[in-house]
């Protein structure tokens, strides 16, 4: 009986001197933890509240200035998600596409390759299907049938670029325009309370600020778009003319046997 009261003995006190050492790290961990929440805190009404900020901002620099900016940036985005996907439906394996046509020219004739012309998107085809049409009238109409349904594909490729342009240029007035509005107010606050005063102009000052601000972000988001856009008709352009000069060639070839 002695035995087991002293085993227990022992046993409790391994378990105090046990918490004891224990105690020190929970206090270093929880000291630690404590900053660390402090920022999530900090940070998470940040994180909620961004839309509600760039609201606030919105209101800020005055509806009546900021929504025309608002209006030119979402219709410049629309434009440009309108051009980007139709020139992707547009772009096609160019090299396939005149091979294909070749074989069918060669092989089958010309209405096997208008056919498949006719079952091919896109400007190049298009294009090859006005050159076929127009080989029994001569290489000369030929030739020309490609330049002038050249220029309306290209025609069709840039719709739409130039009220992209003109939203580039139209977003950064607008702005300025609010921006000289918002002088004027801060001038008018001045004049009326007959003293300078930071607090006085400090509405004005905001809301030019803001419509500018809101005006410059708006043209440099639509002329990344547009330059894109650009860029990428420039490439189906060259690749338009190359095949046209191919098409010659073969219908030339062809006209030859």
């Amino acid at each position: 009986m002695s035995l087991a009261v002293a085993v227990m003995g022992t046993v409790q006190a391994f378990a105090a001197e046990a918490e004891e050492a224990a105690a020190p790290v929970a206090d270093t961990l929880q000291a630690a933890a404590e900053p660390v929440a402090q920022a999530a805190e900090t940070v998470a009404p940040v994180e909620q509240g961004l839309h509600q900020v760039l609201l606030q901002k919105f209101l800020e620099g005055g509806w009546e200035w900021m929504l025309p900016v608002l209006v030119c940036l979402v219709l410049g985005l629309a434009i440009a998600i309108e051009r980007m996907l139709f020139l992707s439906f547009s772009n096609i394996n160019t090299k396939k596409f005149i091979k294909k046509v070749e074989a069918a020219l060669n092989y089958e004739g010309i209405e096997s390759a208008k056919d498949i012309c006719r079952k091919t998107r896109g400007p190049i085809a298009s294009i090859y299907y006005q050159g076929l049409m127009r080989y029994e009238q001569g290489m000369d109409a030929v030739e020309k049938a490609v330049v002038s349904y050249g220029s309306v594909q290209t025609g069709k490729m840039e719709s739409g670029l130039s009220w992209m342009g003109l939203f580039i240029a139209l977003s950064p007035m607008l702005g300025f325009m609010g921006t000289v509005v918002g002088m004027i107010q801060a001038f008018d606050d001045i004049q009326a309370m007959g003293d300078i005063s930071p607090t006085a102009v400090a509405g004005g000052i905001k809301v030019a600020l803001l419509t500018t601000l809101m005006g410059l972000i708006s043209a440099v988001i639509i002329q990344l778009f547009y330059n894109y856009i650009v860029s990428k008709i420039d490439t189906m352009v060259n690749k338009m003319e190359d095949a046209s000069i191919i098409l010659v060639d073969m219908l030339s070839a062809y006209n030859k046997k």
